[in-house]
């Protein structure tokens, strides 16, 4: 993304490091969110009566439009000032937050966490675009690495804190705690950020955005109702087809515009493709793993919502980890052996955690867990910079705007993709004879509901039988997982340039490894 270079005095402003404190506040709020919520999910299935399918649209409202206005956003700060933008999107999150707060059944929050979507595509782009313009090649490290510790931060904060409100208050008080923590952000984005642009920037594309938007809301639409209505179905059918020629009409429309939003021919690139694809698959099988975890947690093993925000933090110690002694590996091994080897210990513990039975206890699944964030972390920090080290200097913003979205394409797939398979075979085994049809319906819907209907008639049987199909529907998801990372990890091995040409100029080496580790939980 273009930046416009300030003067050598402002660069020297001591504001600058104000400014940047104004940037860890926005970045610490998208950090926890994704995370909180997924502690919240369970709680507040239970509460507003939300089915597995409610709850993966819950999460991937938010996903699809944050994928799908990241690049016209981020255009938008180029053109009309990063500040203002910037303080724009927060606004929005918050707007988004307290209809969360206030929502009275799931529709509501769904539509929040879509506005939520809107203002967190605003913030991710521009709040990292804004540090060239801050800091010299000397300092942009540091200040690079404190963003993006703001946003690493935000990853085991979200659990604990999350659990905590549900804990003590309603499930609304996991958005409400956006409303101080955004008001922070932009109080001192106003007051202490200096306004950039960049007037020369392309325009943003109407028409690509609505193919981007709506291509992958037919596409994720159509994965999360097919275990409802059959893979067969005429309306799933017909929007996949849907999907199918709204995401071509935007391949076409982006390779014959002159300066397009969407610039496909970065993929022709055999560095940033193969590592694209792998920071990509880490991203599906991280919002897969996210979207299934805490149900099992909470419903199977009988955690509150704190004791479950807890019970996830070795998975985030484990990326966090990983991600901070990825570099120097790269720089000892390269990165085709860290990628590969990230990938096999993800394939690792996935396959291992596809072992977990209802007799297990969370020792077992704190060792794959652990195990499961070592694998994150050495597979996307090192696939997400040798994916910005293989395109030329011209065109790394526009690269890495690619590589943001496809990583969120990822995360939405996943969720979608995944939690339906765990929804099938969640309901094709769960044991409901003697059951009247409509309670055998809603227990069928997840696991959160089935235990209510348990409790309601008093059936232990139910409950043991919807621990057990939840348990193996949550070991397809791990296999597939596994499978998918080891396939990964063989063409990495095979094919991953060991060490590409850095095209990239002075300074921006690090900001690529930080912005991947800022990411790896968004």
């Amino acid at each position: 993304m273009a930046t416009v270079t300030q003067s050598e005095e402002t660069r020297l402003d001591p504001r600058r490091w104000w400014a940047l404190g104004a940037l860890v506040a926005s970045m610490l709020v998208l950090g926890f969110d994704t995370t909180i919520l997924n502690v919240a999910l369970p709680t507040m299935a239970e509460q507003l009566g939300a089915t597995t399918s409610q709850q993966q649209w819950m999460a991937d409202a938010y996903v699809v439009v944050f994928a799908s206005l990241m690049l016209p956003a981020g255009l938008l700060g180029d053109r009309f000032g990063r500040r203002r933008m910037l303080v724009t999107g927060l606004v929005i999150f918050l707007g988004g937050s307290v209809i969360g707060a206030l929502a009275g059944d799931v529709n509501w929050v769904i539509a929040a966490r879509t506005v939520m979507g809107v203002g967190a595509a605003l913030v991710m782009p521009l709040a990292m675009s804004v540090l060239p313009s801050l800091f010299g090649p000397a300092e942009r490290t540091r200040a690079v690495g404190i963003v993006s510790a703001a946003s690493a931060l935000g990853l085991p904060l979200g659990p604990i804190i999350g659990g905590w409100l549900l804990n003590h208050f309603w499930w609304g008080s996991v958005f409400l705690i956006n409303v101080p923590m955004v008001a922070i952000g932009v109080a001192a984005c106003v007051f202490l950020l200096p306004e950039t642009s960049d007037p020369a920037s392309p325009k943003v594309d109407v028409l690509s955005t609505v193919l981007t938007a709506t291509g992958l809301g037919a596409l994720i639409y159509a994965i999360i109702e097919a275990p409802d209505r059959g893979w067969g179905d005429r309306l799933v059918l017909v929007l996949f087809a849907l999907a199918v020629v709204l995401v071509g009409a935007l391949v076409l429309r982006e390779r014959q515009v002159e300066r397009p939003m969407l610039d496909m021919g970065l993929l022709t690139h055999r560095g940033f493709l193969l590592n694209s694809t792998a920071a990509t698959l880490v991203m599906f099988v991280l919002s897969g793993l996210m979207f299934v975890l805490p149900p099992y947690l909470q419903a199977v093993l009988g955690n509150d919502a704190f004791g479950t925000g807890l019970r996830m933090l070795p998975m985030m110690g484990g990326l966090i980890i990983a991600a901070r002694a990825a570099q120097p590996l790269v720089e000892r091994f390269g990165a085709r052996a860290v990628v590969a080897a990230g990938l096999v210990v993800l394939a690792f513990a996935a396959l291992l955690g596809s072992r977990t039975t209802v007799h297990d206890g969370y020792g077992f699944t704190a060792l794959w867990l652990s195990v499961a964030g070592l694998g994150f972390g050495f597979s996307v920090v090192p696939s997400m910079d040798g994916a910005l080290a293989a395109l030329p200097a011209d065109r790394a913003g526009s690269g890495s705007g690619l590589l943001m979205t496809l990583r969120q394409v990822g995360g939405a797939i996943g969720i979608a993709l995944l939690g339906s398979l765990l929804a099938g075979a969640f309901r094709d085994r769960l044991d409901t004879t003697g059951l009247p049809a409509p309670l055998g319906h809603t227990a069928g819907e997840s696991v959160v509901a089935a235990h209510l209907v348990a409790g309601k008639t008093g059936s232990t049987e139910l409950i043991a039988s919807a621990n057990a199909s939840y348990v193996h529907g949550m070991g397809l998801v791990l296999m597939v997982c596994g499978i998918a990372a080891l396939a990964t990890a063989l063409l990495a091995a095979a094919l991953l340039p060991n060490a590409p040409t850095d095209h990239r100029t002075e300074g921006n080496e690090s900001p690529a490894v930080a912005s991947a580790t800022a990411d790896a939980g968004q």
